[in-house]
């Protein structure tokens, strides 16, 4: 959210009118024509651009406006300021000309960026963006003395590359591989010539350039990287560095059609075996197509990084370089073996031992990453074993580096590219979804959209109901995790530390610390599934975890499991067999009452399990039968009513629609007779009336779905149709008593005593009322509402009068 005072001047720049609009760049332009740039000139810029990017659409501006902007940014003598004003207002706007853009491209560095930003942002074809696609490859071809424009050319070109892949020809594409080999390999091996002052009584000089260092202050003895530390840089070497930043994208971009347009036959002579790939060295690189040696030269590139990475540095802010250089160099290995197999075998010992220096240093876990990618990319070719690979990258990161916010995301985008290999080659990849979800309950807010996505990866039948019990505990999870953080931080001796995270925090942290409880919070954290689904006594670790559960961590986890509920259940009910549907029935009706006590969750998750209950039952309509008698003690339970009406509501429903010997032959007449009596039951004890009764606090649709399922089941067991007659009878008593009236508004009322004299009215039909309350399974067909001479639109007109509230109509 933005403050109050940037939403007022937001919400200015949105409702400015045409007129105001027009009139303010008329004074822009005449300020622009003035020789000297004022601070109202800027300013005046500053809430132009505003304006233009405030609202959604482009703002038109005057012509005369645009044009002489445009003439701003081909003036190498502007400042800086104005520059980058300019460059912003016309990508806003309306897009200009862009032919004019083009047409005088200025050689000066500064000017020519700006005006390719504009242009890249503004064109909308291939076309657009020709002319300065063939001004940057001319600057590329000069051998400019100060190398300025080749500096800013090649960000400009890996991002035109990248939109318009086609733009370039294999002539054009073959000249840029062969400056980056250039820069890439070449580059001077001494720092930049820097400026000294020679004292008070001699001008400045120019000092004798100085030899490069390694990160750990050794003297370079190789050819210059990234990793190279010195005082100042030459042209060549910043170009290196530039190359080195884009070489990846177009690796992926241009570098996709393998071995083709070679421009000698060498390869083909090369044996197949091991030592003959090992032997094709960079000695023979000449001997190469450009892009083929601009593999090779990148390869050794990477190599030479991660050689690099291993030398202590003498500067935090180098380490992290150096880790950054290791996910970048092993990320593009992985490509250029990808178009070339015969490297796999000349980067596996190298990767190999990066990985055994980095494995167990969890400041590394990062480029963990781009190694494990590497071995699920590689690890075939090279016959090469990668189970302990993967067996420490699932079980040991997300444990401790959970936390890690940007390792959580490149972690979860990891599995969400390789979720198909993954799930086929790593045997451990659906058994650590306990330590997936960690990522998860820390970071909830950031990482739901993609476990949205990567869920349904994680769902097998061996794991399934593990995998739901560990979603519902989720907020447990994350309340877990956050007092796990806590108490690393704050020993058990510091009580008055302890004691500022507030009572409730200390308590909890105390319940933490406790031997009792210890195997709670160990299944909690458990790093892999097959432990077990559950554990017992579930709602004494709710009563443990109780005084966190206004955490704002715990509250954001609790607001993304019914989104991961419905995913899951999307999921699991097309690969589910009968005995997983059994399964997934029993924990639906368990898990209703034990659930993490916080506010809003429970009824979320109910009714969650109220839509799916639906799903599973219509599925696979034998379970009410099969689960007979868990669904007859849930349903014959009032204090079920109180604490999660809607599923009550949802089981008593599927109860009425789906006991039937038409979908089970084993519904016996004995079967249905005891779910009737325990619904009686139900429904008597909530309908009576006595005069110090308090009001009812269930909603008038329990009572009529009650009633309905009552009416359902006398139908299929007719000796019951008096009893429910009879006791639909009284309904309209307890509708019109004093405490009901005063809970329940008149159409409420109504209702309850409208359905009971249209169920009273069908059972003095039997044949009729099974008909109307228990149609066949196809009457939710087409065919049966469209076709005339079907039977269920002639038996609806011909009953339509018996279930008006005012019929009178009686059997003859």
């Amino acid at each position: 959210m933005y403050a109050a005072a940037t939403e007022s001047l937001i919400k200015q720049a949105r409702e400015i009118k045409e007129e105001e609009l027009q009139r303010f760049c008329g004074r822009i332009f005449k300020l622009l024509h003035t020789k000297d740039v004022s601070g109202d000139t800027v300013d005046s810029l500053q809430r132009l651009h505003l304006i233009v990017s405030a609202t959604k659409y482009a703002r038109e501006l005057p012509s005369d406006l645009v044009l002489k902007l445009q003439t701003v940014l081909g003036s190498s003598s502007c400042p800086e300021q104005l520059l980058v004003l300019s460059s912003s207002i016309i990508r806003e706007s309306v897009p200009p000309s862009v032919h004019s853009l083009c047409s005088d491209l200025s050689q000066d560095s500064r000017t020519f960026s700006y005006v390719a930003s504009v242009v890249l942002s503004q064109a909308g074809n291939k076309e657009n963006v020709i002319p300065l696609c063939h001004h940057l490859l001319k600057s590329l071809e000069s051998r400019l003395s100060d190398g300025l424009i080749s500096k800013h050319a090649l960000p400009i070109l890996s991002k035109m590359t990248t939109a318009y892949p086609e733009i370039l020809t294999d002539d054009q594409v073959n000249l840029v591989s062969r400056k980056l080999v250039d820069w890439l390999r070449y580059a001077s091996m001494q720092q930049g010539a820097s400026m000294s002052s020679g004292g008070f009584f001699s001008g400045p000089r120019t000092r004798q350039p100085a030899p490069l260092m390694e990160v750990d202050g050794v003297v370079t003895g190789d050819f210059f990287t990234v990793l190279c530390v010195g005082q100042s840089y030459t042209e060549d070497q910043w170009m290196n560095m530039y190359a080195f930043s884009m070489i990846k994208s177009w690796l992926l971009t241009y570098d996709t059609d393998g071995t083709t347009n070679t421009e000698s036959d060498d390869r083909s002579e090369v044996d197949s075996s091991v030592m003959s790939m090992v032997s094709a060295t960079s000695s023979s690189s000449r001997l190469l197509s450009p892009k083929e040696r601009l593999r090779e030269k990148a390869f050794e590139y990477c190599q030479r990084l991660i050689e690099q990475s291993d030398r202590k540095a003498l500067k935090r802010m180098d380490t992290e370089l150096q880790k950054a250089c290791i996910i970048e160099s092993v990320s593009i290995i992985d490509i250029i073996c990808g178009e070339d197999p015969s490297y796999v075998y000349r980067a596996f010992p190298c990767i190999k031992a990066l990985y055994g220096r980095l494995n167990g240093d969890f400041t590394y876990a990062r480029a963990l990453l781009p190694i494990a990618q590497f071995y699920l990319n590689h690890s075939e070719t090279a016959a090469v074993d990668s189970e302990a690979v993967f067996c420490q990258l699932f079980s040991h990161c997300p444990t401790e580096q959970f936390n890690d916010p940007m390792l959580a995301f490149e972690f979860v985008q990891f599995c969400l590219l390789n979720s198909s290999v993954l799930q086929d080659r790593v045997a451990n990849y659906r058994q650590s979804f306990p330590n997936l979800l960690k990522f998860l309950a820390w970071n909830s807010s950031g990482l739901i959209a993609e476990f949205v996505e990567l869920l349904p990866s994680l769902v097998a039948p061996d794991t399934a109901i593990e995998l739901l019990h560990t979603i519902l505990d989720l907020p447990c999870l994350a309340a877990t995790l956050d007092l796990q953080q806590r108490s690393a931080c704050y020993q058990a001796s510091d009580r008055t530390t302890w004691d500022q995270q507030g009572a409730k925090v200390a308590a909890s942290l105390d319940a933490f610390r406790q031997p009792s409880y210890r195997g709670f919070f160990l299944y909690i954290l458990r790093p892999e599934a097959g432990t077990g689904d559950t554990i017992d006594r579930l709602k004494l670790l709710h009563d443990i975890l109780a005084d966190m559960a206004e955490s704002p961590r715990v509250v954001q986890c609790a607001q993304v499991v019914p989104v991961l509920l419905h995913v899951y259940f999307n999921t699991v009910t097309q690969k589910a067999d009968e005995k997983l549907m059994n399964q997934l029935l029993l924990v639906l009706l368990e898990r209703s009452s034990l659930l993490y006590n916080i506010k809003t969750f429970n009824a979320e998750v109910q009714k969650v399990f109220s839509t799916h209950l639906q799903t599973l039952c219509k599925l696979h309509p034998p379970l009410i039968v099969d689960q007979s008698r868990e669904i007859l003690e849930f349903a014959g339970s009032p204090a079920n009513i109180f604490s999660k009406e809607d599923f009550y509501t949802h089981v008593v429903w599927v109860i009425g629609e789906f006991l039937s010997v038409s979908y089970d032959p084993r519904c016996t007449v004995e079967l249905i007779t005891s779910f009737f009596e325990s619904l009686e039951a139900v429904l008597f004890e909530i309908t009576q009336v006595r005069q110090s009764a308090s009001p009812p606090s269930y909603s008038p649709r329990l009572i009529t779905v009650l009633m309905t399922t009552l009416a359902k089941l006398a139908t299929r067991s007719q000796d019951l149709i008096p009893r429910a007659s009879l006791f639909l009878s009284k309904m309209r008593v307890f509708a019109r008593s004093a405490p009901v009236m005063a809970c329940y508004s008149e159409e409420d009322t109504e209702e309850i005593i409208t359905r009971a004299h249209e169920l009273i009215n069908l059972l003095k039909l039997p044949n009729v009322a099974q008909f109307v309350l228990a149609p066949s399974a196809g009457g939710d067909g087409p065919r049966w509402h469209r076709d005339t001479n079907a039977s269920l639109p002639q038996a609806m007109r011909a009953v339509s009068g018996l279930l008006h509230r005012h019929s009178s109509f009686l059997p003859t």
